[in-house]
């Protein structure tokens, strides 16, 4: 589906066993039934958002290659989970695993938690050697050179549980790229560096397709929208927002609330008729419209489309991602940019926001819907929704083209109260506090020439970011507490050594 989702509804994930048939029918019975056990415990769990489909135990090369193309054409399957139940001879995998176009899970576990001491002989042993049969399978895996993720622990196991599920979230964000097309209105900012990229690599590499349309052809879909939709649409903020009185019917600003609320009819039936999953903006290129896109945008991530400002297209590649990612937990997704910082010594913090667009996603409070004017554009004022991140833990990502390769650069952090009241700072806003602490961060950040525009994720945090670079085989560089400022000119050196190496020539 190219369109944004809330629900993994449709998805699956097939559960894949293997084994041999050296152990007799029998004990192939008993394969069958232990992993069918293993994959229903997984997809019981309040932490597995995808639908498991077991499949029967695979013995042999032919069946392996089948099951794996079978997988990729079959467009429900967002990844597959392979364990080696007994011992599975690798290289029968070997030409599967070659034309496997999912992500792929290495799930370590057996049958049983604890070893049954007073019970065991040899017949349990050949059951029972997980241990065996996926060293062998992990071997092959890294001789052929197979992305993966690798997950320790018996199925039964929280810890387990989540994991694989996080790996699920990542799958659900890798597809999500995989079928994105990104609607551009304009080009980017002009001069800015960063938010330029390589569009034909990001659609070689990542999957999207980014192309651009005259904004006045958005123009045209705001022109048409009926008093009738504007009319249902100030119905729903009056119903779910705390709108200022000037915006209200009968309010002297009523009009901006109606021209805001006639772009995002225009915006949503433009990209539900293209099929686009996220888009980008920018004011210096506004054609027609009666005043920059804020609350339209708002709310248009807040379900789930990417968004990027000032043409920022990888931007809203990452906020798409994001939100797939995270659907269904609570928390969201935004475009977010480092603005200023409080430097006090030792309790430095950032805080971000954008113009306008800062989804409310990121907050469980009521926002305010206000007015207020905007010093660049040349349009009239935006309507926008007014907010305060939610305080918790969350992380802070950036998309960079460095010419030769795309690097993620992510920042675990952990979203703060303000120290004081923000009366005149009319914009949805966060303030966080970098780990491992602001100096380290900040100087990490730079030194690897990370973006000013990212994404801040409420709702996943750095395992579902590192399992989808890993997915999409792209550079990442995490900024975490195990971060130390000595290490990270090195260890960007060694990324991009590597990077130029792993891609050959």
């Amino acid at each position: 589906m190219s369109i944004p989702f809330s629900t993994y509804d449709g998805f699956e994930v097939w559960f894949l066993t293997g084994s041999q048939h050296l152990y007799g029918e029998e004990t192939l019975r008993q394969v069958a039934e232990q992993s069918q056990g293993l994959a229903r415990t997984l997809a019981e769990a309040s932490a597995v958002p995808v639908k498991i489909v077991w499949k029967p135990v695979l013995t042999g090369a032919d069946e392996i290659r089948r099951a794996m193309l079978d997988a990729n054409s079959d467009e429900r399957v967002i990844g597959v989970i392979a364990w080696m139940h007994t011992f599975s001879p690798a290289k029968m995998w070997i030409t599967g695993l070659q034309l496997l176009a999912k992500p792929l899970l290495h799930l370590h576990t057996q049958a049983n938690v604890e070893l049954p001491y007073g019970e065991i002989d040899f017949d349990f042993m050949n059951l029972n050697q997980a241990a065996h049969g996926d060293r062998e399978f992990g071997y092959a895996l890294t001789r052929l050179g197979i992305r993966r993720k690798s997950v320790v622990g018996h199925v039964s196991n929280p810890r387990v549980q989540t994991r694989v599920g996080t790996w699920m979230r990542a799958a659900a964000g890798r597809h999500a790229l995989a079928t994105l097309k990104v609607a551009r209105f304009g080009d980017n900012m002009r001069q800015v560096a960063v938010t330029e990229g390589d569009k034909t690599e990001a659609q070689a590499k990542l999957g999207v397709e980014v192309n651009t349309w005259g904004v006045n052809e958005l123009v045209e879909r705001v022109d048409a929208a009926t008093d009738a939709q504007i009319t249902a649409l100030i119905d729903e903020y009056l119903d779910r927002y705390d709108v200022t009185p000037a915006l209200r019917p009968g309010g002297d600003r009523h009009q901006s609330l109606r021209d805001g609320a006639a772009i995002e009819v225009g915006l949503r039936s433009f990209l539900e008729e293209g099929g686009f999953g996220a888009f980008t903006d920018t004011f210096e290129d506004l054609g027609g419209l009666k005043q920059l896109p804020g609350l339209a945008v708002q709310r248009l991530m807040a379900d789930g489309y990417g968004f990027g400002a000032e043409g920022d297209w990888k931007t809203a590649v990452l906020v798409r991602a994001a939100a797939a990612m995270g659907a269904g937990l609570p928390g969201g997704a935004s475009l977010m940019e480092d603005y200023t910082y409080d430097l006090v010594d030792g309790a430095e913090t950032i805080l971000g926001a954008h113009m306008l667009e800062v989804s409310p996603s990121l907050t469980a409070a009521t926002p305010s819907l206000e007015i207020h004017p905007l010093g660049i554009g040349g349009k009239d004022d935006p309507v926008r929704l007014v907010f305060t991140a939610d305080p918790g833990p969350a992380v802070v990502v950036a998309l960079a083209d460095l010419r030769d390769r795309f690097r993620l650069t992510a920042n675990v952090v952990d979203v703060v109260e303000p120290r004081a009241p923000l009366p005149h700072l009319p914009v949805g806003r966060a303030v966080w506090r970098p780990r491992p602490d602001f100096e380290t961060s900040a100087t990490a950040w730079l030194t690897a020439g990370a973006a000013h525009h990212t994404v801040m994720s409420t709702a996943v945090g750095l395992e579902a970011f590192e399992d989808l670079a890993r997915m999409l085989g792209i550079e990442l560089f995490t900024i975490d507490e195990n971060t130390r400022g000595r290490d990270v000119e090195n260890e960007i050196r060694w990324n991009q050594a590597y990077w130029r190496l792993a891609q050959g020539i």
